[in-house]
């Protein structure tokens, strides 16, 4: 049975006063929050058990899941907090997700059949997305390369041009508990440096050490939301069937 994560500890400052009394997933987007729509996706594609990683505002939640906690939020980066959900992570496959992001159900039922021990979901079409929200599209994507039996090959530097972007990375992965293994061994091998790691890191390293890393294209509708000017540029976007 596989579970899921979604990482709720930051407070997202770029959202200015959307986050200043409410954890950044709170913020609303056709109506409902961004973390009512996670968990219509992820209840949709099956998943019961359902586990938040809290930090910011961490009173402010009272959904009906498990709730683990990361004390050292302000300091620590998205790695750390994902690693104060070890118990699951060590005890059986898990869908981790931001907590900044949208999607579909079938994004999840997808990511979740994958064979791989560590798989992301990504956006081919992503440049459709992404000049929606930036007057220069690659002033924030980054890099990302598959190899031709559909594995990772690069990700997460920048690029001048946008035809040798294959697609963007969403927020949106699939650890088994070997794979949560290579990164519990990755933590306590660099220790208080490991505060700082951010999830693309973390998957540049794997490349680095040769990790086999899973790609899965995207489904329907999905957006990350990075600032309050975002929420514009999905105005138009359909939820019709996140859930389905």
């Amino acid at each position: 049975m596989i579970r899921a994560i979604i990482l709720a500890a930051g407070r997202g400052s770029r959202m200015g006063a959307l986050t200043a009394e409410q954890p950044k997933c709170f913020t609303r987007l056709h109506g409902r929050r961004l973390l009512d729509w996670q968990l219509a996706a992820l209840r949709g594609a099956g998943i019961a058990d359902i586990a938040i990683v809290r930090g910011y505002c961490a009173d402010k939640f009272d959904e009906p899941v498990q709730y683990f906690d990361n004390p050292r939020w302000a300091e620590t980066n998205m790695v750390r907090t994902l690693a104060e959900a070890g118990e699951w992570l060590r005890a059986g496959p898990c869908i981790v997700s931001y907590s900044d992001i949208f999607y579909s159900a079938e994004t999840v039922r997808r990511l979740a059949a994958s064979n791989e021990e560590l798989a992301i979901s990504y956006d081919p079409d992503w440049l459709q997305v992404w000049q929606k929200r930036f007057a220069d599209p690659l002033a924030d994507a980054e890099t990302f390369r598959r190899h031709a039996d559909g594995t990772l090959a690069e990700i997460g530097a920048r690029s001048d041009s946008v035809a040798a972007i294959e697609g963007q990375y969403m927020g949106l992965l699939k650890f088994t508990s070997a794979s949560w293994a290579r990164i519990e061994a990755l933590l306590a091998e660099q220790g208080a440096a490991a505060d700082k790691l951010d999830m693309t890191s973390l998957l540049r390293h794997g490349l680095a050490q040769g990790w086999r890393i899973g790609t899965v294209p995207v489904a329907g509708p999905w957006g990350e939301v990075d600032s309050a000017d975002d929420l514009a540029a999905y105005a138009e976007v359909s939820f019709d069937h996140v859930a389905d």
